[in-house]
């Protein structure tokens, strides 16, 4: 039986990725969650019991040195999902970007190293490409960090790959694109249309509604994980992880308009608009690399599979309404 750690576990791939492994067999799951007063457990709370008991709850900080190499002692592979991940946050804390995702990601990997851990499998964000140069976006795509956030990222990818090239740990970087689905933050675009449109029956409010996004469906993310997870090859690649189709705001809010039977306007809010410098125009991924090393390629994709996505996002939120405060997002 292998032995996975993911950190993160708490948030909202972390928690699917926590909660889908622990109904294998084969495997031994510890759930690192971020340590907080509440004893919260944050979304594995909302993993049916009988799954979430097989999971072992690890409370803590990746930023903890010590902390971190006692955790990763007899673990056969990492998932690190842990990370600040808000871009309109990282303006105003760039500090705190730095202390969590460039210095939580050294103490993880100096840790494996030491500890002989089997196999690193890090989370990347398709922030890391900025603005499209040119689409579909392939792994071999200029880096352009846009947002501190982004730079943090790129950051601890690179440390990644000098701890592969120079130590010979053996990694894989998944760079997953605007990843969506049940459980994740109101923060995020889809989330803030879906509990929005829910509640209002005139408007909405967004920024810019002209940016174009790859939304991968969660099962999809997860799916990848779990392919990189159990593949016997050295695969020591950064992968994208994506559908190869893309939709402006505007056109994916009234797809979630018309799914809720909704006729609503978009107001565009300032404060919602990133800088001009920092806006990312367009994300679309490029999944052939994906393909080859992994065999992985997404059910939801196209048209036809985002919206299937949506309605089942859709109903879960709806389903769901009692963890999410409204009036704060909005």
């Amino acid at each position: 039986m292998k032995k996975i750690l993911i950190t993160g576990a708490d948030g909202f791939i972390g928690s699917h990725l926590a909660e889908k492994l622990a109904k294998k067999k084969n495997f031994k799951v510890f759930a690192l969650v971020q340590y907080n007063s509440f004893g919260s457990n944050g979304w594995l709370e909302n993993i049916d019991l009988k799954i979430r008991r097989k999971i072992n709850i690890v409370s803590g900080d990746i930023r903890d040195k010590k902390f971190v190499n006692t955790l990763t002692r007899n673990k056969d592979i990492i998932c690190h999902l842990a990370a600040l991940i808000s871009i309109p946050y990282s303006y105003y804390s760039p500090y705190a970007y730095v202390d969590t995702n460039i210095n939580g990601t050294l103490n993880l990997l100096e840790s494996s190293l030491e500890n002989n851990v089997k196999k690193f499998i890090h989370t990347s964000t398709s922030e890391v490409y900025g603005s499209a140069q040119f689409t579909p976006i392939d792994e071999k795509h200029p880096i352009n960090a846009q947002s501190p956030y982004a730079a943090t990222k790129v950051a601890a990818d690179q440390l990644v790959n000098s701890y592969r090239d120079t130590f010979g740990l053996n990694t894989i970087t998944l760079r997953p694109f605007n990843t969506f689905g049940p459980r994740q933050s109101e923060r995020a675009i889809i989330p803030s249309i879906i509990n929005q449109a829910m509640i209002n029956d005139k408007n909405i409010k967004l920024g810019n509604i002209d940016t174009k996004r790859d939304f991968t469906f969660i099962n999809d993310t997860i799916n990848a994980f779990e392919r990189a997870i159990k593949t016997g090859k050295k695969i020591d690649n950064v992968i994208n992880v994506g559908t190869n189709y893309s939709i402006t705001i505007k056109s994916l809010a009234k797809i979630i308009f018309k799914i809720l039977g909704k006729n609503l306007k978009i107001l565009k809010e300032n404060r919602r608009v990133r800088p001009i410098k920092g806006e990312v125009d367009h994300l679309k991924a490029s999944n052939l690399l994906a393909k080859k090393k992994l065999l992985w390629k997404p059910n939801f994709n196209g048209e036809k599979g985002l919206k299937k996505a949506l309605i089942i996002t859709i109903n879960w939120y709806k389903n769901n309404k009692n963890f999410y405060n409204n009036h704060f997002y909005f």
